[in-house]
């Protein structure tokens, strides 16, 4: 079915892009639900309690980052280092923000700020790649910001709540690893990235982020893997910009 044959079956009205939005985001809510629940587990695992749990979700709305400042928290915690560790793996979000940029442009800042702050990979992907399809079959305006925010809120909303329960069910789940919910994360990555291939040249930043993380988890102690496939992956995008 074509975006233009999806708009058209969903209806009339503004509720009719939000719901689009929320019917987009479905089957990846489902497989966010495994591994939010295994971040809440381990957050309470580390001492954290479930109100900081659910303000750190609620505020830094940022999967990767918040799996790696639960690995680093310690008590006392080294603020510094989780800090710098969140700045780097968040710092996709300045890509990310770019290249959303075109399709933003031509809105009012009081739909901007609020569509940024809830950027996410999913949401950004799904956004991006409807505004895409939008653009290619001349629909105007390509971004429709009350889809965006139909799978950007489905998706908030479901990741501080099931945090938040996997905070209150840890204790009696005990090590929920041993479920294999934590295989659910990559596998929720590898449905976006499909989404966005375009070429086996376009992905190699991905590629350098890949083997400077590995390396780096092998030989050097610690969570150094994480600002290395950071690092890394933002500079090999910088440096190949334009080739792909």
């Amino acid at each position: 079915m074509s975006i233009s044959q999806t708009i058209e079956a969903a209806g009339d009205g503004s509720g009719s892009e939000f719901r689009r939005g929320v019917a987009s985001c479905a089957p990846v809510l489902l497989g966010t639900i495994p591994y939010a629940l295994v971040l809440g587990a381990q957050a309470t695992q580390k001492g954290l309690s479930t109100l900081e749990l659910s303000m750190m979700t609620g505020l830094n709305f940022a999967g990767g980052s918040e799996f790696a400042a639960i690995q680093l928290w310690t008590s006392p915690p080294h603020i510094l280092l989780i800090v710098a560790i969140t700045f780097l793996v968040n710092s996709r979000h300045l890509l990310m923000g770019a290249a959303l940029a075109p399709f933003l442009r031509d809105l009012p800042r009081r739909k901007v700020f609020p569509a940024l702050f809830f950027l996410c990979d999913e949401s950004w992907a799904l956004g991006l790649a409807d505004a895409k399809q939008r653009a290619a079959a001349g629909i105007t305006p390509a971004f429709s910001p009350r889809y965006y925010m139909g799978a950007a809120l489905a998706m908030y909303l479901t990741w501080v709540s099931f945090t938040t329960l996997g905070a209150l069910l840890g204790p009696m789940l005990g090590h929920v690893e041993t479920y294999g919910f934590d295989m659910a994360f990559p596998a929720v990555f590898l449905v976006l990235m499909r989404g966005m291939w375009k070429s086996v040249s376009a992905a190699r930043p991905w590629l350098v982020s890949l083997v400077a993380a590995a390396l780096v988890y092998l030989f050097i102690p610690g969570a150094w893997y994480v600002a290395a496939g950071a690092v890394s992956g933002l500079a090999a995008a910088w440096l190949m910009a334009g080739e792909a």
